[in-house]
């Protein structure tokens, strides 16, 4: 027999109508009460028929998610699976659910916006797309509740990884390391990519330093193949930089591969410096020395961003959110005489 509401009700020593209020987040319920409406919820297992809370809020509480690119591998991406995982969770955690929004259903071409109306779904992050779609704007100019993460668009609730401080604190390191022939293999074109840029060429200036335009080499993200590329295309110039900025920490694998391959030492003959923080990567010999971007609470703050959102949608938009990076100095920077 299924347990209700009245069941909980009776557990409680509530009134229906404030457990009622206590499960559907109601402003005039304490958080004391709240949480002993849920405690005891899970307690008896009580689950809230879904259905019956869509007809009541007009909502389905399920919630899309973009995550594409043009190398068709952001599932396997541990920097964009720690976003994942930290808006699911606190989705979870507020009662929704979440779908992966795609092109195909059933076989069925659709667009993103249609397939996001195609599910009823309440709200949709952008977590990695090329944000310069027809189709993406589209999606951005419907009336669809959206959060978008590292890219800002005019009055859309936003979460941004701070990449100017990130790109900031790992040249002034390897600067203040010794190093003044500085290259950066940069990602494609995003905004990541230009703030990147940006805070790299305005540190370098603030430092008094410039560095050949051999040394800046538009790349792609998490692809080793490309890295090891643009790694030897590096290391063939006459005067071949000191250390090597790579665009993610996948690509500073295949970065240091082709180091090791021409037969040189990583540091001693050339350092290497990745970007990501990706716990995996850190177990390798040498540790490298890269940025830790805190993917869970950008997916955490994306999270809460679209639900606020949906649930508030005359509510003015906040300044975009941005969350902090962290250096991680490994092993992979050699200080400079």
């Amino acid at each position: 027999m299924a347990i209700t509401i009245r069941d909980v009700s009776k557990y409680c020593g509530l009134s229906i109508s404030a457990v009622s209020k206590a499960l559907n987040n109601y402003p005039d319920v304490s958080e004391e009460t709240r949480q002993r409406v849920l405690a005891a919820a899970r307690k008896i297992g009580y689950h809230p028929n879904a259905l019956a809370r869509g007809l009541k809020t007009r909502r389905t509480y399920n919630l899309g998610v973009i995550l594409v690119d043009e190398l068709g591998d952001n599932l396997q991406h541990n920097y964009f699976i720690t976003i994942l995982n930290g808006f699911k969770r606190e989705a979870e955690r507020l009662g929704y659910d979440i779908t992966l929004v795609n092109h195909n259903i059933g076989g069925k071409q659709l667009s993103y916006l249609d397939h996001c109306r195609y599910r009823n779904m309440d709200g949709v992050c952008l977590m990695c797309v090329n944000f310069y779609d027809t189709e993406i704007l589209k999606l951005i100019e419907s009336d669809m509740p959206v959060v978008t993460i590292d890219h800002l668009f005019p009055n859309k609730e936003c979460v941004l990884s701070d990449n100017q401080s990130g790109m900031e604190s790992i040249l002034n390191y390897v600067v203040n390391m010794g190093h003044r022939r500085i290259a950066f293999v940069h990602g494609t074109r995003s905004n990541v990519t230009d703030t990147r840029l940006s805070a790299f060429y305005a540190t370098l200036n603030k430092l008094g330093l410039t560095v050949p335009r051999e040394y800046i080499i538009p790349s792609h993200y998490h692809s080793t193949s490309y890295a090891k590329e643009d790694t030897r295309r590096l290391m063939a110039l006459a005067k071949p930089p000191s250390c090597i900025l790579m665009v993610d920490d996948y690509s500073a694998l295949g970065g240091m591969d082709t180091i090791k391959q021409l037969g040189l030492r990583i540091p001693e003959d050339v350092s290497i410096v990745g970007y990501d923080g990706i716990s995996l990567i850190q177990k390798i010999h040498p540790r490298l020395t890269t940025v830790r971007q805190d993917g869970e609470e950008i997916g955490r703050h994306a999270a809460i961003r679209l639900m606020d959102r949906i649930e508030n949608p005359q509510s003015p938009v906040p300044e975009p959110r941005v969350v902090p990076c962290a250096l991680i100095k490994g092993e992979t920077v050699q200080r400079l005489l």
